[in-house]
């Protein structure tokens, strides 16, 4: 299908009073156009954010944004009171034991946060774009007077550590020292916040509103493309709700796949180890050779399959392509059925390498896939679907 076709295909649907999700999952698995926002809008539907009743998206965007407004008002705005040099204070002791102290909430807090701040700071690295100020950024904490900022709180909790020093069976020596603070970027002036900022913001009220699950490494190349995509929509009545929107659809997806970052549910049909056996199973059915190979080397697929399959292939391949695979992926009817077929298709786009190769070259090329199109990937995966049915 000619591009002016397939974009004149996307905007009826999208104009019908009521979308047809099937019809648009079957013509986004084949990728969505980057023009005119469609990706931002597709993945909104594809991802059971927005209705499919157009009439309804106005009043429905508006309930959801003003309820995010208010997790930012009640986890992030409000929580503790400040004194003037910019420490929280609470009503209850630092070291109650009290299940319900706002302290040891606060503690808790700040253990997540920091492992967020740290992961944040390092999406996509090749690219500048997350290090760049937001045009909305979040007025209520950019213009406080207090120090409210997610990332400036973690800073200050870590300004001093202790080191502890034992000198034979005799006293232990304590010893408080200034910790530098993570330098890797300038901070941003004063009424801005960079991209990174948002995300942070993001997983951080996720970890709060989901504590059974809280913050897992990883989350944040899951809720980083998604970011990206609504943030960059040419719309601006899009883009300057890019935050909201990504976090409830961040959410969806992750109640898709949280059982892949619970590992007490590894075992599970949805778990990540039945999800590498079952494309070790369907590896076995595509290419007996390569799958024979691989288990001659003893080459596990927790070696190199574990990250594919968990960030959704989101750390093998530039951001473009990420954006392409998830298409796909968003648009799969048996969701993350087609998953599985990618990551095949990929080991088998390799298998003369991975035949002649031995244990170190084989996990090395795995670990690191070589650039290619993506698209020869896709077609593979396809056509692996068709054998399969």
């Amino acid at each position: 299908m000619a591009y002016r076709a397939r974009l004149q295909k996307f905007d009826d649907l999208i104009s019908e009073d009521i979308i047809d999700l099937s019809e648009l999952k079957s013509v986004a698995f084949h990728g969505i156009p980057d023009d005119q926002g469609l990706r931002s809008l597709c993945w909104r539907l594809l991802l059971n954010y927005l209705p499919p009743e157009r009439e309804l998206w106005d009043s429905f965007l508006l309930k959801k944004r003003d309820l995010y407004r208010q997790f930012i008002d009640e986890m992030i705005v409000m929580p503790g009171s400040k004194e003037e040099n910019g420490d929280v204070t609470f009503n209850d002791h630092p070291l109650s034991n009290n299940p319900d102290s706002q302290w040891q909430t606060f503690f808790k807090d700040n253990e997540v946060l920091l492992q967020i701040d740290k992961d944040v700071r390092r999406l996509c690295p090749d690219i500048s774009f997350f290090q760049q100020p937001t045009e909305f950024p979040c007025t209520k904490i950019v213009d406080s007077k207090e120090e409210i900022r997610l990332h400036k709180r973690v800073q200050r909790c870590v300004l001093k550590s202790a080191n502890v020093e034992r000198k034979g069976l005799g006293i232990t020596k304590i010893a408080l020292t200034r910790r530098k603070a993570n330098e890797d970027y300038a901070p941003m002036t004063e009424g801005k916040e960079a991209h990174w900022e948002v995300v942070e913001r993001i997983l951080f009220l996720y970890a709060k509103l989901n504590p059974g699950q809280s913050y897992v490494q990883g989350m944040n190349e899951i809720v980083g493309p998604i970011y990206h995509a609504f943030a960059s929509d040419p719309d601006i009545n899009y883009r300057e709700h890019a935050e909201a929107d990504c976090f409830f659809c961040f959410t969806n997806l992750m109640s898709e796949i949280r059982d892949f970052f619970i590992k007490s549910l590894d075992e599970t049909d949805h778990g990540i180890n039945k999800m590498m056996n079952k494309m070790l199973n369907h590896l076995k059915i595509y290419d007996r050779d390569v799958w024979f190979k691989l288990q001659q080397l003893d080459l596990k697929p927790q070696y190199y399959s574990f990250r594919w399959i968990t960030l959704l292939l989101s750390q093998e391949f530039p951001l473009p392509d990420v954006l392409r695979i998830w298409d796909s992926l968003f648009s799969d009817e048996s969701r993350f059925d087609f998953l599985i077929n990618v990551c095949c298709a990929m080991i088998i786009i390799l298998r003369e390498r991975l035949l002649q190769g031995d244990f170190p070259s084989n996990i090395k090329l795995l670990q690191s896939f070589p650039p290619m199109d993506v698209q020869i990937i896709l077609s593979k995966a396809i056509d692996l679907s068709k054998f399969e049915h």
